[in-house]
Order: structure tokens, then C-alpha cells, then sequence
């Protein structure tokens, strides 16, 4: 079989025995107010992060979710889309769609406000969206992108633009590694459908959002997520996986290259009470204000005695002069 076919095989049985302590089903999901998530949800919950930002999600967009999983986010994401077919939930693995279909069956007696049209579950693939070309405002999926090697993660991505309308977002949680995979375990078919043999650098994985056209790039959290060790995993030293949640904007690419905000800051720290670049950044004297990576590493050369520049939080939430 190839990969996928090993992906699929494995997601098709983890959709009818779910299986406790695949990727990160000891987490709580998403509180808000008046959701109630079935019993059934949580334990399908096979994501590493959480891809519903609700700071991204006002106006009631149209979401296209690809990789349904149990449907706890398809279900999070209609509580800000309250409209028929307001979510769009793909996925290329019947048990997984079925099981969907079942949870959120179970969702709309438990919850008052979700009627089940509102989400609409579709056969497709991520290298073969079934949506015309930007026709959502917003793209997600958690924990489904590491699985796909390089090739084939372009081939999504590119789909995942095209489909987006201008200015939408793709909101994706993934596991990140420390250093890059040993092949041995990149081989292994059954712990890359795992999520513990395909993660991308952090650098790796930014530069394929950069490549398809992103033109910014947010991040939401980064944070540990599994540790592979020596014994069991035949390493020379154990390798930290993490989980990378972030936020990619279809707009356009700045001429000086994309802004990628991590959560630094810059302080103005001269005798003027405000710093203007006259490139559209002005810093307030001892204030922080948020700026992309790209934006910090100027200043950090053009005036490092006057500018203090924080290091990244791996944390942003927006704001700031950039």
C-alpha cells in the first residue's frame, strides 16, 4: 500500500474503536458558551492543537474543514456559522465520515442552537477540494497536513489557496519537529498516519506556506507535543515533537518578503517620543508594540541601542504597528 492507502486504513479503523491517547484526546476542547460536546466527540478528538480561532471567525464564514475526524471541530466552527452548509467537512475516509454523521446527529439534541444542516459532510480529498475557486473565508484542518510528504503537502496547500477567497485564512494545527526526522522513521507508514514520523521544521513547514503564495503568517501557539526516545524509536538522542497552531493569510506578498508574526515586539527606547520608519511603522517611546520577524531583524540592525527587540513568545494574537 501506499502511504495514503496506510493513512486511510488507519483512520477507518480509529473511526470505529476510537483510540484513546492518539494525539492529544487527554485535551479539553474549546469551552463556550452553550456548546455541549458529546461524550463521542471528545474521544475521536485526534488533532494536536486547535485550528478554532474565534478572533478569525466573526461574520459567520463559510469553513471548509478538511479531515472531519469525529467532528468536534466541524461542530465548534458551526457555532460561530449558524446557517445551512455554513461548514463544509471533507474527508476521502468513509467510517470517518459516517462517525461524523453520527456525532453530530448526537450534537443537535444535545445543543438547541445547532441544527444538523449546518454542517455538510462531503467525499473529497485535500488534493482535490470539492469547492469552486474562492468560494470560503476560511480553511482549516488540525493535525492531518504532517501526515503528507513534501510533494504531496504542496498539492494541498495549493488547493487550500485556491479555494480561499482573498483575504481568508487557513487555519491549521500540525506537529512540528526539533530537528529534522531520521528516514528510518519517515519510512514507517503506520507512525507517519500516527503523526510521529512526518513533522516538517519549524522553518521547513513556514517556508511551504511561503512558497504556495501566503503572504502572512500567524502564530497561535507552539507548544510540546510528543517525545520520540531512544529505546523505542532506535535514536541516538530523543527528539522532541511539537504542535504548531497558525494563521495564513491569502494576501498579497510584500515586495520585501512575507511578515511572519511570532509574538516579537519592538520598544522604542530614543529621546524622541515616537519612532517613525516611514514604512509604516511607528513605535511609541516604551511602549511594545508587535511586529512581524521580518520587520524586528530591521530594526535590530538599523537602530539596535535605541530599539529593544523581544524574542518570540510563539504566541500573537494581532495588534501592533505592522
Amino acid at each position: 500500500m501506499s502511504y495514503l492507502e496506510t493513512a486511510a486504513e488507519f483512520y477507518s479503523e480509529v473511526a470505529q474503536t476510537p483510540q484513546i491517547g492518539l494525539c492529544c484526546v487527554q485535551s479539553s476542547p474549546l469551552q463556550l458558551p452553550g456548546l455541549k460536546i458529546p461524550s463521542q466527540m471528545q474521544e475521536m478528538n485526534y488533532g494536536c492543537g486547535t485550528t478554532v480561532h474565534p478572533t478569525e471567525l466573526a461574520g459567520e464564514p463559510t469553513v471548509l474543514y478538511v479531515g472531519v475526524g469525529g467532528g468536534l471541530e466541524a461542530l465548534q466552527f458551526a457555532y460561530f456559522s449558524r446557517r445551512p452548509s455554513g461548514i463544509i467537512a471533507v474527508d476521502p475516509v468513509a467510517a470517518m465520515r459516517e462517525a461524523a454523521a453520527c456525532n453530530l446527529a448526537i450534537a443537535s439534541e444535545k445543543n438547541l442552537w445547532f441544527d444538523r444542516s449546518f454542517v455538510e459532510i462531503r467525499e473529497g480529498d485535500a488534493f482535490a477540494l470539492p469547492v469552486p475557486d474562492a468560494s470560503v473565508d476560511v480553511v482549516a484542518q488540525n493535525c492531518l497536513f504532517n501526515i503528507f510528504e513534501p510533494a504531496d503537502l504542496a498539492k494541498a496547500l495549493q488547493e487550500a489557496f485556491r479555494v480561499l477567497k482573498p483575504g481568508g485564512r487557513l487555519l491549521m494545527s500540525d506537529p512540528i519537529a526539533t530537528r529534522p526526522i531520521p528516514e528510518h522513521l519517515r519510512k514507517d507508514d503506520r507512525l507517519r498516519a500516527m503523526c510521529l514520523s512526518g513533522a516538517l521544521t519549524y522553518q521547513e513547514y513556514i517556508q511551504h506556506l511561503v512558497d504556495v503564495g501566503f503572504g502572512q503568517v500567524e502564530i497561535r501557539a507552539r507548544r510540546p507535543y510528543r517525545l520520540l526516545d531512544c529505546q523505542n524509536y532506535h535514536l541516538e538522542a530523543p527528539l522532541l515533537l511539537e504542535s504548531l497552531d497558525c494563521v495564513s493569510f491569502k494576501v498579497l506578498m510584500p515586495e520585501d518578503g512575507p511578515c511572519i508574526f511570532t509574538g516579537k515586539t519592538a520598544i522604542y527606547a530614543g529621546t524622541e517620543e515616537f519612532f517613525d520608519d516611514s514604512a509604516g511603522h511607528i513605535l511609541q517611546r516604551g511602549i511594545p508594540a508587535a511586529v512581524c520577524d521580518k520587520t524586528a531583524a530591521k530594526f535590530a540592525s538599523l537602530m539596535p541601542e535605541e530599539i529593544l527587540i523581544t524574542n518570540s513568545t510563539w504566541h500573537y494574537t494581532g495588534g501592533g504597528c505592522c
